[in-house]
């Protein structure tokens, strides 16, 4: 190969890429056209193949680090302003996406806590009027120490709370597919697992109001339970976002409902995990914990849940509103 004139054919193609490359670096990638972020790539490419070529060549040593440099700015650029891109996305989407798809499934996500609070009313009732039902809820232990020492089972958590935390996340993110499994048995599954839960925590709720814990213990619970019992009930709405696919497909074939309906679904589990991540993190070192007061902890529960409503409610209404202020801009500058 006559180096000379190899280096003299394939110099312009560096001088470009270098140009362009120095426009992307000070303006971002958002600067370049269409074109040019055509001609980036493929330039990319071609000094990457002179870099290898230039390498087996000898050609020496000032052209190969010159065309290192070179290969590592465009893959920088190329490669890293893809992952800027996918920050955006994701950004994007718990901005605006997330409240979004709420909003458009809160029938289904209501249908789920509907069903998680009477059945917690139904079982509340039943537990508080007949032993034998709160006998057959509640684990026996967790009975005797609540009625019989007068105490919590709150505190097995301290001291292993990283352990706990872990656990409690695991548990959590468990319940929550399932609830969204569910709903390929036609809701039947997600029914019980909404159903279970509220039978449960009803149950608990009469055992410690009887035996006069129920202000620690619902203190224990706000923290966490802010963010935990929402994502479940987006779960159970999810779940029955499936089963509306199977059963009630409308004008789609079931297969298209199920892509439909299931991206819509799978919108609201991608939404849920930093949630219950989140709550786990809370039940596990906060909640517990006997230094906090009891009062700060309904404080900070309170606090979590109204951001949580304003956050699913307020924020999607505020991306309609910037796109309408964007559509009407747009539209006063065609009429001027």
């Amino acid at each position: 190969m006559n180096i000379q004139r190899w280096i003299a054919r394939r110099q312009p193609s560096w001088k470009n890429l270098d140009t362009l490359l120095k426009k992307a670096e000070k303006q971002g990638l958002k600067a370049l056209n269409a074109n040019e972020i055509r001609q980036l790539a493929s330039l990319y490419r071609s000094v990457s193949a002179d870099l290898a070529r230039a390498r087996t060549n000898q050609v020496g040593d000032l052209i190969t680090q010159d065309l290192q440099t070179l290969a590592t700015r465009g893959y920088s650029q190329i490669y890293q302003g893809s992952r800027r891109q996918e920050w955006q996305a994701l950004w994007s989407f718990y901005r605006w996406g997330f409240p979004a798809v709420v909003q458009r499934s809160r029938g289904y996500i209501a249908l789920a806590t509907g069903l998680f609070m009477v059945a917690g009313v139904v079982s509340w009732w039943l537990a508080w009027r007949d032993p034998a039902f709160l006998a057959l809820v509640v684990p026996a232990p967790m009975i005797e120490q609540v009625r019989d020492r007068g105490e919590l089972w709150i505190g097995s958590i301290v001291g292993i709370e990283p352990f706990a935390s872990s656990n409690i996340m695991i548990n959590n993110i468990k319940v929550s597919f399932a609830a969204v499994a569910g709903g390929m048995t036609g809701g039947l599954f997600t029914t019980f697992v909404m159903l279970l839960n509220g039978v449960l925590i009803g149950s608990v709720g009469t055992l410690v109001g009887q035996n006069n814990l129920a202000f620690p213990f619902w203190a224990f619970v706000f923290p966490h339970g802010a963010l935990e019992l929402p994502a479940i009930f987006l779960a159970g709405g999810a779940g029955f976002l499936l089963a509306r696919a199977l059963l009630f497909p409308g004008v789609y074939r079931r297969s298209e409902a199920l892509k439909l309906y299931g991206a819509q679904a799978a919108q609201l589990v991608y939404g849920i995990i930093p949630m219950l991540v989140i709550a786990g993190i809370i039940e596990g070192f906060f909640s517990p914990n006997p230094a906090v007061p009891d009062l700060l902890k309904y404080v900070v529960g309170t606090g979590l849940f109204a951001g949580l409503v304003w956050y699913l409610g307020q924020e999607a209404g505020g991306r309609r509103q910037e796109a309408g202020g964007r559509r009407q801009e747009a539209g006063g500058r065609r009429q001027e």
